[in-house]
C-alpha cells in the first residue's frame, strides 16, 4: 500500500488537522487491480494501520485525521478498524459516493456513533441532487482552481450553514491570503507553504548563525565535541534538548556539564542529534508543518538508500532530505542558503541543479509526500522498487520522528 499524510492549515498557518491520501498498489504495474479487481480489500479502510503503526502523537498538535472511505468501506465495521477515539477522524467521501437512502442511513449512524464526515471532489451540477446527503456533513473540501471559493461561501452560509469550507489545491500564497481575507474556510490545504525562495531578501539572524556554525562544525570530519558543547551552551533550547536526550540514554547518569553531556553521546550520535534538533530550531518561526516535512523527508530518504542502491550514502541522503527546505527556512534562494553550511558536491547537485546521484530519491520522496501517486507508480517501475519496500520505509521514518519528539509531546 502506498500512503502519505497530507497537512491541513488554520488561517495562521497553523497544522489543524491530517488528511490521508492512499493507494493500494502501483496500478500501473497491476492495471488489473483498475478493473475487475478494483473491489479487492476495499472494506479494509485504508490508513488506520499507518495510525496506529506510528502513533496520534505523531500527528501532535493536529486534532482531526480526514480518512477516506469508499461506498463499500463505509459499510464495514469501523469501530473494530479504527481502535482509536471517534473524535480523531473525520470519515472523507469522495463526490461519486450514491446520494440514496441506504448511504444516507449509513451515515447517520455512523454519525450517531461520534464519526464525523467530510466530502470532495463533488461537482457543483450535483449541490442540490445531494441535499439529503450534504445537511449530514461537517466540512465540504473545495478545489480552488475549479471553484470560486468566495460564491461558494455565499452558497454554503446560505443552504447550508453548519459546513465548514475547508480550500484545497492551494498553490500560491497569494490565493492563500485571498482567501484567509475573505475569511471563506476554515482550512486550507495545498502546496503553497513550501515555496522555494527566490530573491534573498533576508539576513539571517543572529541565533540562526550560532545553529549554521554549529551545522557546518559537526558536519566536518572529526570535529571538536567541546567546541560543539561550547556552542550549544549559547542557546537554552538546545542545551535542554541535549539534556533531555543524554538523560533518555543514561537515566542513572549525573549530567555535570554541557560538554560531559556532549562527550556521553559521542560524535556520531552527537552530529545526527545536531542536524535534527538544529533543523527544528531554525524553523521555530515558520510553520511547524515545515520541520516534519524536513526530518521526515531525511529519514525517508535514508531508509530508502539501499533501494536506490545507494546504501554506502545514506548518512548524505539523510542530509540533502533535511536541507532540502533549507531556502524556505533561511529566506533564501537554495543557492544561497547552502553557502553557508557545509555540504557535499552531490547534495548541491541535487538541491540546486536537480541533478546527480541524490536527485531521483529526492524527486521521488516530493512525489510521494504529495500523493502524487501515478507518478509514483511510474518512478518505482523506473527504479524497480517494491511497493512494501517503501511504505515500510515510509512507516519507519514516521515511527523515528514520533520517537524523536516522545519527550517533547509527552510533556
Amino acid at each position: 500500500m502506498l500512503v502519505t499524510l497530507i497537512p491541513l492549515f488554520d488561517e495562521n498557518i497553523k497544522v489543524s488537522a491530517y488528511s490521508l491520501y492512499t493507494q493500494k498498489a502501483n496500478f500501473l504495474l497491476h492495471p488489473n487491480l483498475l478493473g475487475s479487481g478494483s473491489n479487492d480489500g476495499a472494506a479494509q479502510i485504508e490508513g488506520f494501520e499507518l495510525i496506529l503503526n506510528m502513533g496520534l502523537e505523531t500527528l501532535s498538535p493536529a486534532k482531526e485525521i480526514f480518512v477516506p472511505v469508499n461506498e463499500i468501506s463505509i459499510f464495514s465495521d469501523i469501530p473494530s478498524q479504527c481502535g482509536l477515539p471517534h473524535e480523531f477522524f473525520v470519515l472523507l467521501l469522495k463526490g461519486n459516493i450514491p446520494c440514496t437512502p441506504m448511504y444516507i442511513d449509513r451515515v447517520k449512524a455512523l454519525k450517531k456513533m461520534g464519526y464525523r464526515f467530510a466530502i470532495r471532489k463533488l461537482p457543483v451540477s450535483s449541490y442540490e441532487a445531494y441535499h439529503d446527503l450534504l445537511v449530514l456533513m461537517d466540512y465540504v473540501m473545495l478545489d480552488c482552481e475549479e471553484i470560486d471559493i468566495s460564491k461558494a461561501r455565499i452558497y454554503f452560509n446560505k443552504v447550508y450553514p453548519n459546513i465548514r469550507l475547508c480550500a484545497s489545491n492551494i498553490t500560491k500564497t497569494e490565493t492563500f491570503d485571498a482567501i484567509c481575507q475573505d475569511k471563506s474556510c476554515t482550512l486550507y490545504e495545498g502546496s503553497f507553504y513550501r515555496l522555494p525562495v527566490t530573491k534573498g531578501n533576508h539576513d539571517v539572524a543572529p541565533l540562526k548563525i550560532n545553529y549554521i556554525e554549529l551545522m557546518n562544525l559537526v558536519n566536518t570530519e572529526d570535529f571538536d565535541l567541546t567546541k560543539a558543547a561550547d556552542i550549544i551552551g549559547h542557546d537554552t533550547a538546545l542545551v535542554i534538548s541535549l539534556l533531555r536526550m543524554v538523560n533518555h540514554m543514561a537515566v542513572n547518569s549525573e549530567i555535570t556539564s554541557i560538554r560531559h553531556a556532549a562527550a556521553m553521546l559521542g560524535q556520531k550520535e552527537l552530529k545526527r542529534w545536531i542536524n535534527t534538533a538544529v533543523v527544528n530550531q531554525l524553523c521555530s518561526d515558520k510553520p511547524n508543518e515545515l520541520t516534519r516535512l524536513s526530518l521526515l523527508r531525511a529519514k525517508f530518504a535514508e531508509n530508502l538508500a539501499p533501494a536506490f542502491e545507494l546504501g554506502g550514502k545514506a548518512s548524505e541522503l539523510f542530509l540533502t532530505g533535511l536541507f532540502s527546505v533549507l531556502d524556505i527556512i533561511l529566506d533564501k534562494p537554495m543557492e544561497e542558503a547552502l553557502s553557508l553550511v557545509k555540504v557535499s558536491r552531490d547534495i548541491e547537485d541535487a538541491l540546486i541543479r536537480q541533478s546527480g546521484i541524490f536527485a531521483e530519491p529526492l524527486y521521488f520522496i516530493k512525489q510521494y509526500e504529495a500523493g502524487n501517486w501515478s507518478e509514483v507508480s511510474r518512478l518505482m517501475i523506473l527504479e524497480n522498487l517494491d511497493t512494501q519496500t517503501v511504505y515500510d520505509a515510509y512507516i519507519a521514518a514516521l515511527k523515528w520522528y514520533r520517537d524523536l519528539f516522545s519527550d517533547t509531546y509527552k510533556k
